[in-house]
């Protein structure tokens, strides 16, 4: 039989469009030292180590062996992952079975990215063949663009709409001091009158239709790490653990021939089966908050369909009816979500770990008022990766 795992500790730097103060090895090191003081553990405590970022970005490989002095891996097994934007989750569930399976009791696991020394867009398009695949996957603008243009045909979808998302991710984000994007400008400003600014305004320049700057996400410098624990010593490491209820993946390639741009098939399924592995019936009723991959504002409408939140073309009626506000029903992304800070390798992992202070009630200003008895987490990546996780405040029978 596999351990109960719960996450204990978390630490994250600040995001910031450019931490030159820094290089990768101390950026690193940052959110080791805040995750363990967090648990109230040293480096000696930790038995494994998990790492990842998209390396393919910054063209520096080897992650898990020039940043020991950092992570804290010296001497220790070391596992290395990268799995595109789903990254920073995929490092979480990796984690988790460390711990799952016996053979460690506390399992760190780092996620970071310097974007600022990455050419993210470059790497993009250098990845996909000039020729069949390109024109249509040659930037993750260009691809999203697509999707939300034809969500917008399909059910009489609004740029009003998209820019909804987008506010909500922006005001909640100043609550978190750790978000990159900090928009003051926005306090004091009702909702609808920042929804027409977003839609009307000639500085908030069209990318590709529908897609305006603001609702896509930063490029971001950042790190985050979080322990995992074995249910042999993590209720004596924190007060509320914060246990892992299921977990699970999906992905395929984009060529397939099954995949429709109004939906998110990948998603959909893995959503379907975490729910049904944690024992969650009525998702919107049971999942007391969520910290969503939504890589841009579309995403929070469609993809909150696919979850099965709502039915589909119903996704604008739960944001513009306040649902997935900080005092909503379903409170999503109080931290801001990816849309307010995008540090690519660490962006899922901080899914996870801003889930688990929720769960503990140690998010601070960004803590929602409602009792959190599950948190639904997200990753996104290339080739419709969809990782999802559940976290619980009881532990799994």
């Amino acid at each position: 039989m596999g351990k109960k795992v719960a996450v204990v500790g978390f630490g994250q730097t600040k995001g910031r469009s450019a931490r030159k103060d820094v290089n990768g090895v101390e950026l690193i090191n940052e959110a080791v030292v805040a995750a363990l003081a967090d648990a109230e553990l040293t480096i000696k405590d930790i038995d494994a180590v998990v790492i990842g970022n998209m390396d393919h970005f910054e063209g520096v490989n080897y992650v898990d062996s020039w940043s020991v002095e950092g992570s804290g891996g010296v001497m220790k097994p070391i596992f290395k992952v990268t799995t595109g934007g789903t990254t920073g989750t995929t490092v979480a569930m990796s984690a988790y079975y460390h711990v799952a399976s016996g053979m460690f009791d506390k399992v760190l696991a780092i996620g970071w990215e310097k974007n600022s020394e990455s050419d993210t867009t470059g790497a993009i398009i250098t990845a996909f063949d000039p020729v069949w695949e390109r024109p249509n996957l040659g930037g993750a603008i260009a691809g999203l663009a697509l999707e939300a243009s034809k969500y917008m045909s399909t059910y009489g979808i609004t740029e009003r709409d998209g820019a909804r998302v987008a506010v909500r991710e922006r005001l909640h984000a100043l609550n978190n001091p750790f978000a990159h994007l900090h928009q003051e400008w926005m306090k004091g400003i009702p909702v609808d009158q920042l929804v027409e600014l977003l839609v009307t305004s000639k500085e908030n320049v069209m990318l590709a239709y529908p897609l305006r700057m603001s609702d896509m996400c930063p490029r971001t410098d950042a790190a985050a790490a979080a322990i995992f624990a074995s249910e042999d010593v993590a209720e004596k490491m924190a007060a509320v653990p914060a246990w892992v209820a299921s977990t699970t993946n999906r992905h395929n390639f984009a060529l397939a021939g099954d995949v429709d741009m109004d939906r998110n098939t990948t998603m959909a399924s893995a959503a379907k089966r975490a729910f049904e592995k944690a024992g969650i019936k009525e998702p919107l009723k049971e999942i007391g908050v969520c910290e969503l991959y939504l890589p841009y504002s579309y995403a929070g409408l469609k993809w909150m369909e696919d979850y099965g939140f709502c039915a589909y073309g119903e996704g604008p009626k739960l944001v513009w009816d306040k649902v997935t506000d900080m005092d909503g029903e379903l409170p999503v992304n109080p931290s801001g979500g990816v849309m307010s800070s995008n540090p690519i390798g660490a962006t899922g992992l901080i899914r996870v770990g801003e889930a688990a202070l929720q769960i503990m009630r140690k998010a601070g200003t960004r803590q929602v008022q409602k009792d959190v008895n599950f948190a639904f987490i997200t990753g996104f990546g290339g080739c419709y990766w969809a990782d999802v996780m559940v976290l619980g405040k009881k532990k799994p029978s």
